[in-house]
């Protein structure tokens, strides 16, 4: 289990740097679950029960309707995926969640967790920054999918994200970016 807790305790170094007894604590009430390519994680509708952090795999999230699905995001890295939102407010998510990749998770159940920021201070602002991220993060996707063209983005994804490119299947990218395949294939043309 110790090599599984790797990624997520550099996570917490670099980024959350809390109390140990705390972090001990935490790294202790998460399992270790594979799941399968294919498989979903997250339902529309639904309230996210498990703060999860991606240990190695890719994940795509994405809005459904009955027509369509269009990608908002995709975890290729050792990060928290969970819906916090959701998570936190008990409300239902509006998102969908699925394993593009073999994937492997460390999660801890929503109400182990609770009990956990209550015992320890320092949880609060845990979630203080997640939001605080969260939002930034999300402010930035509406402004860019708003102002910038499809090769704008696309271009972006060269410089930020080359590992998505590598990693996810050119259809997923192309409904991140909101236009067709055949159109991103033109993009990918016109910028190499």
């Amino acid at each position: 289990m110790q090599s599984e807790l790797s990624q997520i305790q550099a996570f917490f170094n670099t980024e959350y740097p809390l109390n140990q007894n705390g972090l001990n604590e935490l790294f202790g009430l998460f399992k270790v679950e594979k799941v399968a390519k294919g498989e979903t994680l997250l339902v529309a509708n639904t309230t996210e029960n498990y703060l999860r952090f991606l240990n190695s795999g890719v994940v795509r999230e994405y809005y459904a309707t009955p027509d369509k699905e269009t990608n908002i995001n995709f975890y290729a890295e050792p990060q928290f995926i969970t819906d916090l939102s959701s998570f936190i407010n008990d409300t239902a998510t509006n998102k969908n969640q699925e394993c593009i990749t073999e994937v492997e998770l460390l999660a801890v159940e929503k109400n182990a967790f609770r009990d956990l920021l209550d015992k320890y201070e320092c949880g609060k602002s845990f979630i203080e920054i997640s939001f605080q991220r969260l939002l930034k993060q999300k402010e930035l996707f509406e402004y860019n999918r708003i102002t910038k063209t499809p090769d704008e983005l696309y271009k972006e994804l060269i410089i930020y994200r080359p590992n998505w490119l590598d990693n996810i299947p050119q259809y997923h990218i192309a409904s991140y970016l909101n236009v067709t395949p055949e159109t991103l294939s033109r993009i990918r043309k016109r910028i190499s």
